[in-house]
């Protein structure tokens, strides 16, 4: 192990520790991380090393470059999301705000009404679970962190909150900022 003081990453240095029902491997540059919820696979970049151990998982650098810094600390937080998305599943929650604003999930596919000429349908990843226990609240679960997010993300895209009358897709406990209207701001 090569130690560089000073520029060696806080988060990078710190190991990822494994519990009991989760197992990882590495074979040709790919960590494999299986748990109770499903298996997470990462490519590790050149110049990363990671050695697994017993219990936990160690991830050093073999040289100081700046790109070299930059993925010692993002690999770590990657794994670390990988062995805790295994264990227990990521959760994001979006709510639907408007008048006549709905959704529904039909097998694969979320279907939401938001006021346009048709209804918005949504391709449901093979990995992700997506429930709706009411028309106006949509609860995306899954393994991995990033698509998790990701998709919340490209919900919410179809229809951002507007900062006027609040209608849109919002996560849960976002706050909009409202402005005044044309007619309140001139007073």
């Amino acid at each position: 192990m090569v130690w560089f003081g000073e520029f060696m990453s806080r988060v990078g240095k710190q190991p990822v520790l494994l519990s009991k029902e989760v197992k990882a491997s590495i074979s040709d540059g790919v960590v494999i991380i299986e748990g109770p919820k499903g298996k997470l696979t990462c490519k590790i970049p050149l110049g990363i090393n990671v050695k697994i151990e017993t219990d936990k998982i160690i991830v050093t650098r073999d040289t100081d470059t700046k790109q070299a810094r930059s993925l010692h600390g993002t690999i770590r937080a990657l794994l670390a999301n990988m062995v805790k998305g295994v264990t227990q599943l990521y959760k994001k929650e979006l709510d639907i705000v408007g008048v006549g604003f709905k959704g529904q999930v039909k097998g694969k596919q979320l279907i939401l009404t938001l006021g346009f000429s048709h209804p918005a349908v949504i391709d449901i990843p093979q990995t992700l679970m997506v429930s709706m226990p009411n028309p106006n609240r949509i609860i995306i679960e899954g393994i991995d962190l990033q698509l998790v997010n990701s998709f919340a993300a490209n919900i919410r895209r179809i229809y951002r909150p507007e900062p006027y009358k609040g209608k849109g897709i919002r996560y849960v406990g976002e706050e909009i900022r409202k402005k005044l209207g044309k007619a309140l701001a001139k007073q």
